[in-house]
């Protein structure tokens, strides 16, 4: 018997988001079908898994299936499942609040797009089983979980409510029931009760699904008289027969010549739920003392919780043939959780744990050929297919970045596929080796600079004599920047160095003793101004001295050769760290002339007031030309305003 109905508002994302279903212009609507085909495989797959270390969660004589129950008359269609079921309670927190879908971002990028509603959207947000939607006035699930009597039955039209109270399945698994539109050609929405239509779509999106899909099909022949030939004027006779509508065989098991590039793309968008095309294919038979094979995707875009503590590895592991997981950490490393796809293992045991996967010998070998593969691949993509790895970079780079201090084992391989920013190439990116292949002959160090943006970087006084002397400048605007580059120090036996650190020396060979003998004679001219400066700065800085970076502006902030760069000093304090303050160097342009004018000031009166006021500008100058923060923006404008006043 069912307990009382008890009915229960969707949150205001949530409404918003089944609102889009259901008034959705997006055509290609027959992918209903194929998410619920995915998630049935999914719950399929959990309850084969949990029969590992609990036989009794299959009985015997159980045959783990996919059934599809369609009924003209009444305008439905169903998909059951046999698998692991949900409780009450994880219908609530799957189903009926979409809590953790992601509906709060998929609203925000869909408003950012200003579009129509799009595959890869729903996809990528994980809204998939709201598909139904689009085709479904009313959509009716009735599940059971595995190991209890009770079942729970959910429903909703999608009008803002869904009901849920106790009902009956004799086993547990989950039947999902849409109360189809009509067949609509201009709404795109095909008659999804027909046999034929249901048999195209399964052929199309789920053929490799490794679980039976089953129906009931009608079959006609005509009637036979006593001799076994067709009556002329006989009614055709109707039996009907269980069929299985997909071949079931793995698809990293086929030779990949027999495998269409369409069915690897619907493999893909099964195993990731993401409704678009990767961008690259990876895979791999590996024989001898340890066998298993590979069949890895990268995607195309990168999904929405990337940079999520909760994000989850699409990487799913089996045993011979035997699914273990769908979230298999410990095959890849971190910064390379964007990878989706499977791997097979001959030689692991089937009632391996995540525990025991940590320590496991063949597993880290397994690992270890995994990310060679990977790496392999992307060195290939970046050398033949530049354009194509272009738009991999774009989406997955910060993240691959990540491995260059992660992965000391292939630091060398990771940064020979960064793709950076650079003052040389303004239109592209460009690769470190890239760079170092352009280097001017005398120049036998990398710059790079650090900063928020590329525009704040480009405009930042310490590139002046860089720009003017013809060097290139690497542009690294990315936060894990600041982290990688504690680790790297060379590239290709040439150092990395911060046009924002420690002494610079641009002059030519050839005129370095003259230039050297000429800051001699300007050094010994500022001293006592310098010293000065210095002094009235001492909260501030650590020194104040002449710089060989400035060409038109006056004054500029650097660092020591191993000091935090400014951006790495917030990042730390952003995340309640505790940072000891470090002063920095105030360098000053000899050839502008405000400097000229100061130094005069400071001839005629070595205590004048108005020396403090410009020290304090100084300071001020060359931290808001880094984009940093005064430590009093009020002093600050109220001292320009004084001093401009003075000047008028």
């Amino acid at each position: 018997m069912s307990d009382s109905i008890e009915t229960f508002d969707f949150q205001t994302e949530a409404r918003q988001l089944l609102d889009l279903m259901i008034h959705s212009v997006y055509s290609n609507k027959e992918i209903f079908l194929r998410e619920l085909i995915s998630n049935s495989s999914d719950a399929l797959d959990k309850r084969r898994f949990l029969a590992v270390t609990d036989p009794e969660a299959i009985p015997a004589g159980t045959e783990l299936q996919i059934f599809i129950e369609a009924d003209a008359e009444a305008r439905t269609l169903s998909v059951s499942d046999n698998g692991i079921g949900m409780s009450r309670e994880e219908v609530t927190d799957l189903i009926g609040t979409i809590a953790r879908s992601g509906t709060r971002q998929f609203l925000d990028a869909l408003q950012a797009r200003e579009d129509a509603l799009t595959p890869d959207l729903i996809g990528q947000f994980g809204v998939g089983f709201y598909s139904c939607f689009m085709v479904a006035d009313k959509v009716t699930l009735v599940t059971r979980r595995v190991g209890e009597e009770q079942a729970v039955k959910w429903e909703s039209a999608g009008e803002g409510t869904y009901t849920l109270q106790q009902a009956e399945r004799p086993e547990a698994g989950t039947t999902v029931t849409l109360h189809l539109k009509p067949a609509d050609t201009e709404e795109h929405i095909e008659d999804y009760t027909s046999e034929w239509v249901i048999k195209r779509l399964v052929k199309k999106y789920s053929d490799f699904v490794a679980y039976p899909i089953r129906m009931n099909c009608e079959h006609r022949s005509p009637e036979l008289d006593d001799e076994g030939k067709p009556k002329p004027d006989g009614e055709d006779v109707v039996t009907v027969e269980l069929e299985t509508l997909n071949s079931m065989k793995a698809i990293w098991l086929r030779d990949p010549s027999e495998v269409e590039e369409d069915e690897y793309k619907e493999f893909y968008k099964h195993i990731s739920h993401d409704w678009g095309e990767p961008l690259e294919r990876i895979q791999a038979k590996i024989e001898g003392t340890l066998e298993y094979r590979m069949l890895l995707f990268i995607p195309t875009k990168a999904p929405f919780d990337l940079f999520s503590r909760d994000n989850i590895h699409g990487i799913h592991l089996y045993v011979r043939r035997v699914f273990i997981m769908d979230d298999c950490k410990v095959l890849l490393p971190e910064y390379l959780r964007f990878m989706r796809g499977v791997v097979d293992s001959e030689d692991l045991s089937l009632n391996i744990s995540r525990e025991m996967l940590q320590q496991d010998r063949q597993i880290q070998r397994i690992r270890k050929g995994v990310v060679n593969k990977v790496l392999d691949t992307l060195a290939k993509m970046r050398d033949e297919r530049r354009e194509q790895y272009t738009t991999f970079w774009r989406e997955f780079g910060r993240v691959l970045k990540e491995g260059v201090f992660q992965d000391r084992d292939n630091q060398a391989a990771l940064l020979d596929l960064l793709l950076l920013e650079s003052t040389g190439s303004p239109d592209a990116l460009t690769s470190l080796k890239e760079y170092a292949d352009r280097m001017p002959e005398g120049q036998d160090v990398i710059y790079y600079m650090t900063g928020e943006s590329r525009a704040m970087v480009e405009h930042s006084p310490h590139l002046e004599a860089f720009g003017d002397r013809g060097h290139e400048v690497l542009l690294l605007t990315d936060p894990v920047d600041e982290v990688w580059l504690q680790s790297v120090f060379e590239y290709g036996g040439k150092p990395l160095k911060s046009v924002g650190k420690g002494a610079v020396d641009l002059a030519p060979e050839e005129d370095k003793e003259a230039a050297e003998e000429e800051r001699k004679e300007v050094e010994e001219k500022f001293a006592s101004l310098f010293e000065c400066l210095q002094h009235k700065l001492d909260d501030h800085v650590k020194e104040v001295r002449l710089s060989n970076r400035l060409t038109s502006s006056l004054a500029c902030l650097v660092g020591e050769e191993h000091d935090m760069s400014p951006q790495l000093v917030q990042m730390m304090r952003a995340m309640n760290q505790d940072v000891p303050v470090t002063k920095r160097i105030l360098e000053l342009n000899p050839t502008h002339p405000v400097l000229a004018r100061l130094h005069e000031i400071f001839e005629a009166d070595h205590d004048d007031d108005a020396l403090d006021q410009y020290a304090q500008l100084l300071y001020g100058l060359a931290v808001l030309a880094e984009g940093g923060q005064l430590p009093d923006p009020g002093a600050f404008s109220k001292l320009v305003a004084d001093l401009s006043t003075k000047a008028i």
